[in-house]
């Protein structure tokens, strides 16, 4: 006797196949948990935008909330950076902020659109990441961006021409730098800063193309950026295009009276042909510097001056990088412009040897002699570093421990059961077909 032809249809159906069922369950398992992580996602780049935008990771003592993230939460600096770089975008796009919150687009459809994202286009730009894959999202993004590119002209006669530099002195002795120069010219400037900072390349290909719109915004990069352009100064300063037998032209001078270094007293600091600084800066720049002695009478008049002499050796130098490989500050990743720094200073006793030396960047650097933070070794012979209120900042930083018998999703409907995600949450409804990207960027244009 024939089966009916309902249930010859039923019989071929696969997903009642075991395989196919465990592929549907699983699948739906895991479409459910991306919409709870994309949620809390959410509220961490929330966390992390106040805790920049507050300053909160200064306390540390850290160089920026990208290295507190590494050196807290484990998360690698390339990364980290790119957290805290769409943080601080999504708090001026509230519609791409309420789908994200709801686990309805991904991470990477977020960190795609904050590159290109205004108020004016985040309607547009959120249909295309319901509708469209991360890829489609990255790829309009890229083509986008690369478009506008070619559209903006630039009459290079004229910025040649204009191309200028001015220099002033404010009241509290800054220097201030008025820079105008050709694109190419900046972009080559910028690169140097970048290089300087140390800044590695994105994590995928779509992320390559550096810009201005991948920096890191804010006072925290502005103050890197100065510190990178002093470093590229120095670097040239030392190396030079070519040889030259004048470089003690090109020394930056430092006027310092052997009372300030001593005892914080005295009142010669300062710079050639410059402002006046503060006692303890002259004994960090003198921490390891080129010395030359110079004695003076009571009229000023110069009776002697002595050799130039090297504070840390050459050899004492390569031994200290073999064994610090870098800043030992704590949650510290800088390799490079690295000083030596006396842990008791030299001016106080302090020995020239690898016993009482360790490596700063320029930040901490500048933290231990001015920022209130102290370096020292405690009996056992360990370093320690201190804030300004005498508490010890420890050497790595700890995640709390979770129990593996926590069911995660369970916890994670508990927490978002007012958001209603399930398995369709983040599902992108996209249609095979082909994408018109010179109609989709366009419309970006409008």
């Amino acid at each position: 006797m024939p089966l009916p032809a309902t249930q010859i249809v039923a019989l071929k159906t696969p997903s009642l196949h075991p395989k196919y069922q465990r592929s549907d369950e699983l699948g739906k398992e895991i479409t459910e948990l991306c919409g709870f992580i994309y949620a809390a996602t959410y509220q961490l780049l929330t966390m992390i935008r106040q805790f920049d935008q507050e300053g909160l990771w200064q306390l540390g003592g850290v160089c920026s909330c990208a290295h507190w993230l590494n050196w807290q939460c484990g998360i690698g600096m390339n990364a980290a950076r790119e957290k805290v770089r769409v943080a601080n975008a999504l708090g001026d796009l509230p519609k791409i902020s309420a789908s994200f919150s709801r686990g309805e687009i991904s991470y990477s459809k977020v960190r795609a659109m904050t590159r290109v994202a205004t108020t004016e286009n985040e309607d547009y730009l959120l249909q295309i990441a319901r509708h469209g894959t991360a890829y489609h999202m990255e790829t309009l993004v890229q083509k986008y961006r690369r478009a506008k590119r070619l559209q903006e002209s630039d009459d290079a006669r004229k910025q040649q021409s204009e191309r200028a530099l001015h220099v002033y002195y404010e009241p509290d002795g800054s220097m201030v730098f008025q820079v105008r120069l050709p694109a190419e010219k900046g972009a080559m400037v910028l690169k140097a800063i970048d290089l300087a900072t140390d800044r590695a390349k994105q994590e995928v290909t779509s992320d390559s193309e550096n810009s201005a719109e991948t920096r890191i915004q804010g006072a925290a990069f502005e103050r890197r950026s100065v510190d990178a352009l002093a470093d590229i100064a120095e670097s040239y300063l030392a190396n030079g295009a070519e040889s030259s037998s004048s470089a003690d032209r090109y020394q930056v001078m430092l006027h310092v009276s052997a009372e300030t270094l001593t005892n914080n007293e005295g009142d010669l600091s300062h710079l050639e042909d410059g402002p006046r600084v503060s006692a303890e800066t002259s004994r960090r720049l003198c921490c390891d510097a080129s010395v030359s002695v110079l004695s003076e009478n009571e009229a000023g008049d110069t009776l002697n001056i002595g050799r130039k002499t090297r504070i840390i050796p050459p050899a004492m130098r390569r031994a200290l990088k073999a064994r610090d490989e870098g800043c030992r500050f704590p949650g510290c990743t800088h390799k490079h412009y690295i000083d030596g720094h006396h842990i008791k200073h030299w001016s106080k006793g302090g020995e020239t040897s690898l016993a009482n030396l360790v490596q700063l960047c320029r930040h901490h650097h500048r933290l231990v002699h001015e920022g209130g933070f102290s370096c020292t070794i405690n009996a056992a012979g360990d370093l320690e570093f201190r804030n300004p209120h005498e508490q010890l900042i420890p050497a790595a930083g700890t995640l709390p421990p979770n129990s593996p018998e926590l069911d995660i999703t369970q916890q994670m409907r508990n927490r978002y059961e007012d958001l209603f995600i399930n398995e369709n949450t983040c599902v992108s409804r996209y249609e095979w077909g082909g994408i018109d990207w010179d109609l989709a960027v366009g419309a970006l244009f409008h």
